[in-house]
């Protein structure tokens, strides 16, 4: 059974910086892109970033603006993103996905993690 559990995140302040972390178990990690997206309250949920398994390629989002880094460990199977000058926009519950394809939007993840929130006070 594939687990996707987020940790990280809480209340941080405008301008701050948080690091999101995924663990994954119930799959082969080192073959299977991997996502961050997030649901704002009555919005839809949005990509933020991901990373394929062919080389580690990273994707963003444009409202990112190279504030968000995201990586993986193939060997301690986790995720993460850290996000730095975070401003009000960017709270929401953030998730973590995983796909075995390559495409990385929220139609396309398989799996999800149940969420973590991140508010930013301004």
């Amino acid at each position: 059974q594939v687990h996707l559990v987020e940790s990280g995140g809480g209340l941080v302040q405008a301008g701050g910086s948080v690091r999101l972390s995924c663990a994954a178990s119930g799959l082969t990690f080192s073959k299977i892109a991997m996502g961050w997206f997030r649901q704002a309250p009555d919005q839809e949920r949005e990509f933020v970033a991901g990373v394929n398994w062919i080389d580690d390629s990273t994707y963003y989002a444009d409202f990112v603006k190279d504030r968000f880094t995201i990586s993986r460990d193939n060997a301690k199977n986790t995720l993460d993103l850290h996000m730095n000058s975070l401003q009000s926009e960017d709270s929401a519950m953030y998730y973590c996905a995983a796909s075995h394809s390559p495409v990385i939007r929220p139609g396309r993840m398989e799996y999800w993690g149940q969420g973590i929130l991140v508010s930013v006070s301004s």
